[in-house]
């Protein structure tokens, strides 16, 4: 559980924070609870979830991507996060791409959606180069959030 102080730092940074809906993570033990019963308990019921984005050159976490099963939606959410300091450096496409891959090959899935609040104008970028489309605007967590669905059957590098 070494990811914990560096995923709890990132959590507090407001620039992280501001666009994640979460208002950032209040003390290190929820950090820690949410890594073992949200990231890890999802892994134990479906097999899948978050992962931990490591820079190699430093063996350092830097940052979240994967898939998440959303049972309120009965949909597979594409997420990632990245500390401040690594963006703009390609991380979240990079890793994001794996994840959609392992989606579509390994799991066998047909659609993966992701929700971004629209003024977080550097996750729709990347959502963009993954030839997601924006199918409409919805509510998360009260926030005005952008929902986008990429379809394997639509997507030439999938389909």
């Amino acid at each position: 559980m070494a990811d914990i102080g560096p995923a709890h730092a990132m959590n507090l940074d407001p620039e992280v924070s501001k666009y994640t809906g979460d208002g950032g993570v209040v003390s290190m033990e929820e950090t820690e609870r949410r890594i073992i019963e949200d990231v890890l308990g999802d892994y134990k019921k479906y097999g899948y979830g978050r992962l931990a984005v490591v820079l190699k050159s430093e063996k350092k976490f830097i940052g979240f991507t994967g898939l998440k099963y959303l049972d309120d939606m009965d949909e597979v959410d594409l997420g990632y996060r990245f500390i401040s300091k690594y963006w703009g450096q390609g991380f979240a496409t990079e890793s994001a791409r794996a994840s959609v891959k392992m989606g579509f090959e390994t799991l066998g899935l047909n659609r993966i959606i992701a929700m971004v609040l629209q003024d977080n104008l550097g996750s729709i970028r990347v959502l963009e180069k993954l030839n997601f489309e924006y199918e409409k605007d919805i509510m998360e967590d009260d926030l005005l959030a952008r929902l986008y669905s990429l379809s394997k059957a639509r997507s030439p590098e999938w389909g």
